[in-house]
């Protein structure tokens, strides 16, 4: 898991996170374990390269994420859109729901 470590941390970094990450020992329960060497198995892909796939799959959907959250952010702050109260969001949900459920096939 060496080589895990050292990729992930030159991922990090390359992403703006912790540049204090050294190297790392993970630890999964044994379920999560038995899943990882299966699917290792079956693709004939080392479980190092798997974690080190799901990890930068994961850092690439928490970026994606946190800019959206920045922009949607700076769209209520700059005025562009106005917030609606979660009653009201929830109403309009539910009539969008019901619309669409009427709706002739």
């Amino acid at each position: 898991m060496k080589a895990l470590a050292r990729s992930v941390e030159s991922r990090c970094h390359r992403e703006g996170f912790s540049r204090t990450l050294k190297a790392m020992e993970v630890h999964f329960t044994p379920e999560t374990e038995k899943k990882l060497k299966d699917l290792s198995a079956q693709s004939g892909r080392a479980t190092d390269d798997l974690v080190e796939d799901a990890m930068a799959g994961y850092f690439d959907e928490v970026l994606q994420a946190r800019e959206m959250l920045d922009r949607r952010y700076d769209d209520l702050k700059s005025g562009r859109v106005k917030p609606i109260d979660g009653e009201e969001a929830f109403a309009r949900l539910k009539a969008n729901t019901e619309a669409q459920r009427n709706r002739p096939a």
